[in-house]
């Protein structure tokens, strides 16, 4: 069998009494907090073009899109939704797989069940499914990705995204395994947006769950894919990284023994996660030595080598960025946000916020190192080292960022941060109603509090 049939055959056989109940639990979390940061970034008007392009090109459908008062046809509905859910980089990250798994599962999902009229527990195992696909995929390549100029997101979220589908469609495992052929056609997603700030990248898993969508249905229809599209001669791994050595065989002999939706982690901040260790141990150090801004003499931000491309080089534009995106992306400015304004949060990149000439002062001075840490592959660790002006050198550092399964968020505090970006964008009522569908979501006969999504309102004027 191909890996593709392998995948196929666990995500069309799975079923709920498979599942142990901490995958369960922390895939209706993953679900809970993706729902949470697209309804951030609606409120904020973060990311309007994917709404309003649907909204134009599309016609009514049967999935609810946040922000949209009536339904959109299912594929139409994913891609808002997995536009929207990673507009403001608040999303989940596998760190092995460096990929944002639940922004292209959760949407291509949620928009088949609704339109297919099924329940809260159909939904769960189709998510449980395409979160274990994509998190293995990206795992045999780990940061090679990256390191070609692709995005894991889109590239392993297809694959992810049209699993959830084919499993909620009822496919078999022939079945999806065309699917995923398909799916690898579709796959795609550069990152040069890193070179001006483009907001393409919110777009990505977007286009992955809508293309997941479609391979699905194609492969309903009886269209055909290869089934050696990860390993083949032209498979992705050999056309994405150029590379016939990639072992997708190790993620595949333990499926439905190892889970790696729990390992999936939160972010506590929305940028991009090689800014979080550093930025928490910016905060440890500061608050536990109580030292303030003006002590500092050099502050040195250090970073695992895959981190460098992504948030410190190159050093002048990171400095300054020109877009909130790429604040986002931009260490010496997070931490320097923080050091001049407080805490870091979702009002902390916006376009007014990036202006600030006393952080972008500060964040020009700001030096970085490299450091090779045991954890990097596994984890986004990082740390810092503050010499003050009497002498003193501080350092703090995290091998594991905070959200990762060995630093965990806990449930309670996925759940504030829920509510914080919930209530940008829904009455207290509703909020709370959506909250308990998703906790409760395998006891849910329908999907039909989901519909409160398309209710969400805009802080900022149309």
């Amino acid at each position: 069998m191909t890996a593709a049939q392998r995948l196929a055959a666990f995500a069309s056989e799975l079923d709920l009494a498979q599942i142990p109940d901490h995958v369960r639990e922390a895939a209706k979390l993953h679900l809970l907090d993706t729902l949470g940061c697209g309804l951030a970034a609606h409120a904020l008007d973060t990311a309007p073009a994917a709404r309003e392009a649907m909204a134009e090109l599309g016609g009514i459908g049967p999935s609810t899109a946040i922000g949209v008062p009536t339904g959109l046809s299912a594929h139409d509905a994913a891609l808002v939704n997995g536009a929207t859910c990673h507009a403001l980089d608040f999303d989940d990250t596998h760190p092995g797989a460096v990929s944002h798994v639940s922004v292209a599962v959760a949407p291509a999902a949620i928009a088949t069940a609704e339109a297919l009229g099924l329940s809260g527990e159909d939904l769960l195992v189709a998510l449980i499914a395409g979160n274990e696909l994509t998190a293995r995929i990206g795992l045999a390549a780990s940061e090679d990705f990256h390191a070609r100029g692709f995005h894991p997101t889109a590239v392993c979220g297809v694959f992810g995204a049209a699993a959830a589908v084919a499993r909620l469609r009822e496919l078999d495992a022939t079945a999806t395994t065309r699917a995923l052929g398909i799916a690898g056609s579709l796959a795609a997603g550069l990152l040069e947006f890193l070179a001006d700030g483009s907001s393409t990248k919110r777009l990505h898993p977007g286009f992955a769950a809508h293309a997941g969508v479609i391979a699905a249905a194609l492969a309903a229809h009886g269209a055909t894919g290869p089934a050696t599209v990860l390993e083949g001669r032209f498979g992705v791994y050999r056309a994405f990284l150029g590379r016939d050595d990639v072992d997708i065989e190790a993620q595949l002999d333990d499926l439905g023994t190892r889970w790696e939706t729990p390992r999936i982690a939160f972010k506590p901040y929305p940028a991009c996660h090689y800014v979080h260790a550093p930025l928490d141990a910016t905060v440890a150090a500061m608050s536990e030595e109580g030292l303030e801004v003006d002590a500092i003499d050099e502050l040195v931000l250090v970073s695992p080598p895959a981190g460098v491309p992504m948030v410190l080089e190159p050093a002048e534009a990171k400095a300054r960025p020109r877009s909130e995106y790429e604040a986002k992306f931009s260490l010496p400015y997070s931490v320097a946000s923080y050091l001049v304004r407080g805490p870091v949060d979702v009002m902390s990149y916006t376009d007014e916020a990036i202006g600030d000439e006393q952080v972008l002062e500060l964040a020009g001075r700001v030096r970085y190192e490299v450091k090779d840490y045991d954890t990097a592959g596994r984890a986004f660790p990082g740390g810092v080292r503050i010499r003050t002006r009497d002498g003193r050198v501080v350092e703090r550092e995290l091998r594991h960022q905070r959200g990762d399964a060995e630093n965990p968020m806990s449930d309670a505090e996925v759940l504030d941060k829920f509510a914080a970006n919930a209530s940008l964008a829904l009455e207290d009522s509703d909020r709370e109603t959506l909250t308990a569908a998703v906790v409760a979501l395998d006891r849910q006969p329908d999907l039909s509090a989901l519909r409160l999504l398309a209710g969400a309102r805009r802080r900022v004027p149309a």
